[in-house]
Order: structure tokens, then C-alpha cells, then sequence
């Protein structure tokens, strides 16, 4: 299994047969170094989108365009995707089950928002979400963007992620003392690895206190483009 981080909150993760791209937002993001975008793509086999949000979504559907791969996400905003772009999707929602590439992904609750720009202003785009994605003998949990919430609890005894990668940048989200304390009162990780951070100057830039706060977890956290292997 290789991790690899695009920036912000965008990642790559390869598992199984799937090359799956999660939230893949490349142009305009300050942390992608344009020059990696071929890098980037290689071999996509999938796009996962957590929520609408610009900084999330904004080029899924170019990306499924030049890549002609399948989106998978919540059922509202990829039908509206299918409908007004002819992208091919996967439409699904929480607690359901999607087979990418022999990955098992099970959509579960966030807390967030979500939406898309629109002429008037923002334009609902379905729910927040987060995934568990089962393979190679792991089960990685993406939180998406969300808060510390209660369902973590039982998300973690169902599941049993060993592999969380965890929004921590907080003002938007969760921030690193928030995301350190869910990961210790909730799930049992081996390794976690910090999301939504290090871009926009609201945003934590250095991960260090999440590392600090997680003694006896293996926190990694990577450059961008860097893979990591587990």
C-alpha cells in the first residue's frame, strides 16, 4: 500500500488494484507543485470525493475527463455531476459498501458542510463524509473535514482502523489537539497521518503537536508527493 499526499487535504492511495484519488484538487492548490500533475494521475483507477467544497471538488470532474475514470461520493452531488456533465459515477451514501479496485470503501458520517458555487451564492451538494477503506490486510480511516464527533466511537469498534488519516489544520476542521484527543479516546492506530493543514494561512502549518500528542502512535507526515509505504 503506498500513501501518497497532494497538498492540503488530497491524497493518493494505492491498495489492492485501485488507484484511488481522494478529493483531488491540484490546480490552485498552494502545497501541489504544478510540475507533479502527470505524477499525480498516473495510473488513477478511481476519484473519491469527501463533500463539495471547493478546495475538495472543484476539479473532480476535469480530472475524471482526462483521466476517464469513475467518481465515487455521495449520491446527490454525483448525480447532479452525471446529470449536468455526463461524468460517470459511483453514487452511494453512508454506510454503504463500494468495491474500487478490490478495496472495500464504506462511506461513514462527518461533520462539515458541503456545497458547490453557484450564480447566487452556495448550492447544497448532499452531505459530509468520511471512508473507511479496507485492503492489503488494513483499514485506513479518511475522515474528510469534520470535528471530533460521538459516531467515532462506534466507527472504530465496527471497523477497526489501524491507519487513520486525519484532518488536524483546524478553523475549518478539526485542529491538531481536537484530532489528537479523537484519536486517542476513540480509535486504536498504528500510524496517522495529518490532513487539511499547511496551505491557507488560517490553517496550522507544522503537524508537530499532533505528533507530539500521539506518543507511542507512528506519526508520519509527509512532503507532498512523497509516498509512503505501509
Amino acid at each position: 500500500m503506498k500513501l501518497t499526499w497532494l497538498g492540503h487535504a488530497s491524497w493518493r492511495i494505492e491498495i489492492e488494484d485501485a488507484v484511488i484519488l481522494i478529493d483531488p484538487w491540484l490546480d490552485g492548490n498552494p502545497s501541489f507543485p504544478d510540475a507533479r500533475r502527470k505524477d499525480a494521475l498516473q495510473g488513477a483507477t478511481h476519484i473519491l470525493i469527501t463533500h463539495g467544497h471547493g478546495d475538495h471538488a472543484s476539479e473532480a470532474v476535469a480530472i475524471a475527463a482526462e483521466t476517464g475514470v469513475k467518481v465515487a461520493g455521495i449520491f446527490d452531488l454525483m448525480s447532479h455531476w452525471e446529470s449536468a456533465h455526463g461524468t460517470e459515477v459511483i453514487g452511494f451514501n453512508k454506510g454503504g459498501t463500494v468495491d474500487l479496485g478490490g478495496a472495500k470503501v464504506t462511506m461513514v458520517n462527518a461533520v462539515h458542510s458541503s456545497s458547490v458555487s453557484g450564480e447566487n451564492g452556495p448550492v447544497y451538494a448532499g452531505a459530509e463524509a468520511g471512508y473507511m477503506i479496507a485492503g492489503e490486510g488494513h483499514v485506513i480511516y479518511f475522515s474528510g473535514d469534520t470535528d471530533i464527533m460521538a459516531d467515532m466511537g462506534w466507527m472504530a469498534e465496527l471497523h477497526k482502523p489501524d491507519i487513520g488519516i486525519l484532518c488536524c489544520g483546524g478553523h475549518f476542521t478539526m485542529d491538531m489537539d481536537r484530532a489528537a484527543f479523537a484519536a486517542r479516546k476513540f480509535f486504536d492506530f498504528k500510524t496517522v497521518l495529518p490532513s487539511h493543514y499547511g496551505t491557507f494561512p488560517l490553517l496550522a502549518q507544522d503537524a508537530g503537536p499532533l505528533s507530539k500528542a500521539l506518543p507511542g502512535i507512528q506519526v508520519i507526515a509527509p512532503e507532498v508527493m512523497e509516498e509512503v509505504t505501509l
